[in-house]
């Protein structure tokens, strides 16, 4: 058996021991963060970025306890937030008083409550990419001259041949159009640059190691190499254009899957990542880091159709992005099962198939991973924290807290 085999089976046998020694039955879907592989990821997180502290997206955890923890790793400094409303809600929960937004807001209310609140507006940077980001601050503002923190979200994909390869994030890319809004933001009562943020999706959030995929995967990491090389040039400009305008505290970049080749721009302050401490299944094929896979959901079988095939309740955790089978939850415990081509993954029902499928019986667990990291918690209300063979805690995701962001 393969040493990759024996650790599945290994964890099996944590998963399903920890469950039975639990004093009260368990409803599924059960979510589960081994703390164990956790810390590990975060050690290796912290070892590639070579001394530069890492953000925390929160967007690939949304579960307090579990920000708070990678916080307490050392070399961890901060939380990237998806939304003014979270970053309020962390901030007011003390989880954190450093919050980047990564992305620019449209909600009024949340910039009411942040303007409203002189902690909040000094411990949260909010981010934009187009004047009419500071126009709706404005709207909020009811009298305020408060000073709001401002971060410039920057487009960091790769621009070859005129083609754009990249997430479609910001129409700020020439070292003009940067400097004209860094100044607009300067220059405007009530605002201060405080920082830039270049996040090479195309780098961090893509799998260059797919062992079914050889020649996609060749492709994969030349277009790193070049987004990685022109991402150095280009920050070089645009730092040398900005230090004219404002001095800026912090420019964020990279993910976790680019953390170690980012970490060597000299222009970058910080980095940022959070899928690589639960390491969801769109993570197992990276050249850069050996996954260590941290989160799972358990489903009951409820169902034995026909020999060789179980259904379990539940199931159709699908990933956000582009539909398609690598975005489907993957069955991981007992090994060896699989989705059916027919049904897939269901809301109400999931049937599986493979050799462990005679074995199961109606009530046994099956353990499932997530393509993608944080979304698991948007279906569960608690996170079960597994270390060495017991389950030590219960804590609450953010739909346990009763947010929604």
């Amino acid at each position: 058996m393969s040493d990759h085999l024996v650790e599945r089976n290994r964890l099996w046998s944590r998963l399903d021991g920890a469950v039975r020694h639990h004093p009260q039955p368990l409803a599924t879907p059960l979510a589960v963060v081994d703390l164990d592989a956790f810390d590990r990821n975060a050690h290796d997180l912290a070892a590639r970025a070579g001394g530069k502290p890492i953000r925390v997206a929160s967007k690939s955890l949304r579960v307090p306890a579990l920000i708070s923890r990678a916080l307490s790793h050392e070399g961890f400094q901060g939380v990237l937030a998806y939304t003014v409303a979270e970053a309020l809600f962390l901030h007011a929960s003390g989880v954190c008083d450093d919050i980047l937004v990564a992305y620019p807001s449209a909600d009024v209310g949340a910039m009411t409550r942040l303007l409203a609140s002189p902690e909040a507006l000094a411990s949260i940077t909010v981010m934009v990419d187009d004047p009419a980001h500071l126009d709706l601050v404005d709207r909020a503002r009811q009298g305020s001259d408060a000073e709001v923190r401002v971060a410039l979200d920057l487009d960091a994909g790769l621009r070859v041949a005129g083609q754009h390869i990249g997430p479609k994030r910001s129409p700020l890319f020439d070292v003009d159009d940067v400097v004209r809004l860094a100044r607009t933001v300067q220059d405007r009562p009530g605002f201060r640059l405080v920082g830039v943020m270049t996040y090479e999706g195309q780098v961090a959030g893509v799998p260059d190691d797919v062992p079914s995929q050889r020649a996609r995967s060749l492709a994969v990491r030349g277009i790193k190499r070049a987004s990685l090389a022109q991402l150095h040039h280009r920050r070089r400009a645009i730092a040398d254009a900005l230090r004219d305008v404002a001095p800026l505290e912090l420019w964020n970049a990279g993910g976790s899957g680019s953390i170690q080749a980012t970490a060597s721009d000299p222009e970058v302050t910080e980095l940022a990542a959070g899928s690589g401490l639960l390491v969801p299944s769109l993570f197992d094929h990276y050249q850069s880091f050996r996954p260590r896979p941290a989160a799972f959901f358990g489903l009951r079988v409820t169902r034995c159709p026909a020999p060789g095939l179980v259904t379990v309740h539940g199931g159709g955790l699908i990933a956000s992005g582009p539909t398609g089978p690598d975005r489907a939850p993957v069955p991981w415990a007992p090994p060896g099962l699989s989705l059916t081509g027919m049904e897939g993954a269901g809301e109400v029902q999931t049937p599986l198939t493979g050799a462990p499928a005679a074995s199961l019986r109606i009530g046994d667990l099956v353990w499932f991973r997530h393509a993608k990291s944080g979304e698991l918690f948007e279906h569960v209300r608690d996170v079960h924290l597994l270390q060495g063979e017991r389950f030590v805690d219960a804590v609450p995701s953010y739909r346990g807290c009763d947010q929604a962001f």
